[in-house]
């Protein structure tokens, strides 16, 4: 009986980008939390959100890299933009002090970033 031989998974640079958009989102709920109890909250999700809009261009930059020279799917490309808009909403509505819309946002996008990353 043969054996086969299987490589070692690597995680590619979209798997990475999506595991850090999921991180930084579900960090911005702990961080909307401590805004609601401590002095210091209010700084964390700021700089939180910041950084979540940073993953969220990486996811995009990402999956224009596998699509184009890596010769992925094109409808990464599709996720990835649609998130950078919800993205830019959530920034949007969080600045303007909506939370009627800023938190079930924030909960639609962790829930579409483990799906993504899920896919992955």
């Amino acid at each position: 009986m043969a054996t086969q031989a299987t490589a070692p998974r690597r995680i590619s640079f979209l798997q990475t980008a999506i595991t850090l958009q999921t991180l930084t989102i579900f960090l911005q709920a702990v961080s909307a939390g401590l805004l609601l109890t401590s002095s210091y909250g209010e700084l964390l999700h700021s700089v939180g959100a910041r950084v979540m809009y940073g993953a969220s261009m990486l996811y995009l930059l990402a999956a224009v890299l596998a699509w184009k020279p890596g010769g992925g799917s094109l409808r990464t490309v599709w996720h990835a933009s649609g998130f950078l808009v919800l993205a830019s909403v959530q920034v949007v509505v969080g600045i303007a002090h909506v939370p009627s819309v800023h938190l079930p946002l924030g909960v639609l996008m962790f829930g579409l970033s483990v799906l993504a990353l899920a896919r992955r």
